[in-house]
């Protein structure tokens, strides 16, 4: 389905949705399942449509998370975080203990949440970056499909800042702070 965003009222109050909303129009059928969106402090934000590099650093990191990462923590790949009754993300990925269900995961829950991007790079490093940060998840990696160079984000601030911002060569290992199993150099990924 395609979503057709409008700057018509620029200027004008604009209605503010809750997450327990939008959940009831995707179950009347207003909003279907599979639209690609984003809830920001109660304004729908459309996604982009995900392009090549996008999904071939996607599937690589899938495959490596899948097998690098510990069996007490739950890998969960483009699901809905649920951040308050306001906002939630769909992040490509984010590493969480297996105990917690997926609804009941809080920011300070995710371990580690990874953001791939190309045409929403200035999206995620910007204001999606200061939402994690604002809601205690550990760590965020922004990766730059294209160039493979990655943005690690650590010691999360209440005020949405991050205490140390790194940009990563692609050929620099990553490993998250809170899951020493996991290691990842952008390079080599196919």
């Amino acid at each position: 389905m395609n979503v057709i965003a409008t700057r018509a009222a620029e200027g004008f109050p604009r209605r503010s949705f809750t997450v327990a909303e939008i959940r009831a129009m995707v179950d009347a059928g207003i909003i279907a399942e599979d639209e690609n969106f984003e809830l920001i402090d109660g304004e729908v934000v459309p996604m982009s449509p995900k392009g090549n590099q996008h999904e071939v650093v996607k599937a690589a990191l899938n495959r490596l998370l899948a097998r690098q990462s510990p069996d007490e923590l739950r890998l969960a790949v483009e699901t809905s975080l649920y951040l308050d009754d306001r906002t939630f993300l769909e992040p490509d990925f984010i590493l969480y203990p297996i105990r917690i269900l997926p609804e009941d995961v809080k920011g300070t829950d995710v371990l580690l949440a990874i953001e791939v991007a190309a045409s929403s790079m200035k999206y995620d490093r910007g204001l999606k970056a200061r939402i994690y940060a604002r809601h205690g998840v550990r760590e965020l990696w922004v990766v730059d499909a294209e160039m493979r160079t990655t943005w690690v984000h650590t010691r999360p601030q209440p005020d949405g800042q991050w205490g140390s911002i790194e940009k990563v060569s692609p050929d620099s290992k990553l490993v998250p702070d809170a899951v020493e199993t996991v290691s990842i150099r952008m390079a080599d990924l196919d």
